[in-house]
């Protein structure tokens, strides 16, 4: 048997594996092990690599970024910025038509601007909008299909989790990444947004018109506001801005890690400040950060381990040469990456397929010519790639946005939750053809600050 054969054989066994809802993390090292084994010829060697990979893979200080960042998120939720972005937005949007669907949408863009995390942004965001949105009419399809999609902007806008993995995985610059997703990110809410004002048209009686506020009662709920732009500043200007114009290249004032952790640092002290965070709610959000980031390395060191596996097969320089022989075009190569994306999101978890598809995928990538430099492409795939994978988040059947906030509101059928977040994927998709046809859109602004 080829190593190719023997790759896609371990694929395949870990699949089903997955399938049989063996943990995801378990089924890459199990697979990894085992088909290191096989490939070696025996378990010696694959026992002794397990010692030094271990250590290779968690001494990485890129690493320590992944809990900061899933802590700053936890007192983003204890600390109750939800309610008050939520009823920020709702003031000054909640008098148009389909006002107070898109406050949702922006308030889940602002929480997750300090949260990076696309399920708790979901649920978050549906304990806080759910309940408002059916007291003020709106229809279950479109409350649940808009807080479902929402939330997927927790993993899109910096700072995310999965751009972190993605930026180690291939060597790329955390804070680059960031700056690439910031412009897909905004479209993202922003067709979110007109996508409502579709639907209310369509369907008038799923969205209707709030009673307006006045001017100085927005006011005073936009001022509640201000801790979250200024923590989103404080991050990403003090890692992405330029700090000493005296000197070449981007100054930063601190460096990812540090940034995580004056976030996280800056996320509790407002807790605190706004007494939303009490002692009982700081120590569940450190349990919890403690849970999720076992869970996350777990995943990684699976990942590793069938990584391993694949790179002893030889598996991803022969898919790579096999394409360039084929004489495939790049953008058919990438589309068919997309598509592979759209159907794995449908049974997978996003940091799960990260991990599994990019030791496979970005070889490819790498070898294909795109006609930019290859920083540029690795920065404009990571991106369309996490859009891909936000979008299996919300494709129905399986999407677990869906069922996250389906687990919100119990009483509401799946059907109607599946109904109302299709104008959501289709606004996705269009958007995925656009970033496609013109990467100036991911790209730009990395080219302005670097």
């Amino acid at each position: 048997m080829s190593g190719l054969e023997l790759a896609l054989s371990g694929f395949g066994l870990m699949l089903v594996g997955i399938f049989l809802r063996i943990p995801i993390g378990v089924a890459m090292f199990a697979t990894g092990f085992f088909g290191t084994w096989v490939v070696l010829g025996r378990p010696s060697a694959t026992l002794s690599q397990m010692k030094t990979l271990t250590y290779d893979t968690f001494s990485s200080y890129s690493l320590t970024i992944v809990p900061l960042f899933l802590l700053m998120g936890q007192f983003a939720t204890k600390s109750g910025m939800s309610s008050a972005l939520f009823n920020a937005a709702s003031d000054w949007l909640g008098h148009r038509k389909g006002g107070v669907a898109m406050a949702a949408v922006g308030a889940c863009a602002g929480f997750g601007a300090v949260c990076g995390s696309s399920l708790a942004t979901a649920s978050t965001m549906g304990h806080v909008a759910l309940p408002e949105m059916r007291k003020r009419g709106y229809s279950d399809a479109l409350s649940t299909g808009v807080l479902a999609a929402g939330g997927t902007l927790g993993i899109l806008i910096p700072p995310s989790i999965i751009l972190v993995i993605y930026a180690i995985l291939t060597e790329q610059n955390i804070v680059k990444m960031f700056i690439g997703a910031l412009i897909p990110g905004i479209l993202a809410a922003l067709g979110y947004m007109l996508t409502v004002a579709i639907y209310v048209r369509v369907k008038p009686g799923s969205g209707p018109v709030a009673e307006r506020k006045p001017i100085k009662a927005r006011f005073r709920t936009l001022i509640k506001v201000w801790p979250v732009v200024l923590i989103f500043v404080l991050v990403m200007g003090g890692i992405a801005a330029d700090w000493n114009w005296f000197k070449p290249g981007v100054q930063a004032l601190f460096t990812p890690t540090e940034g995580a952790a004056v976030g996280a640092v800056a996320t509790g002290l407002y807790g605190i400040a706004t007494r939303g965070l009490d002692w009982d709610g700081f120590k569940a959000s450190i349990l919890e950060t403690a849970q999720s980031s076992a869970m996350i390395f777990l995943i990684i060191f699976g990942a590793q381990v069938f990584n391993s596996f694949l790179a002893f097969t030889q598996a991803p320089q022969a898919m790579a040469e096999w394409v360039s022989v084929q004489g495939f075009a790049p953008m058919t190569v990438l589309i068919a990456m997309l598509l592979c994306y759209l159907i794995f999101g449908c049974v997978m978890d996003s940091l799960s397929m990260i991990l599994l598809t990019i030791p496979i995928f970005f070889p490819i990538i790498e070898s294909l010519d795109f006609g930019m430099g290859a920083e540029q492409t690795a920065i404009w795939f990571g991106i369309l790639a996490l859009i891909v994978v936000e979008v299996g988040l919300i494709t129905p059947p399986v999407g677990m946005n869906l069922f996250i906030i389906n687990q919100v509101g119990r009483d509401i059928p799946i059907s109607q939750t599946y109904r109302g977040v299709l104008p959501f994927v289709a606004s996705d998709l269009v958007r995925v053809v656009v970033l496609v046809a013109f990467p100036g859109l991911t790209l730009w602004l990395v080219g302005v600050m670097f």
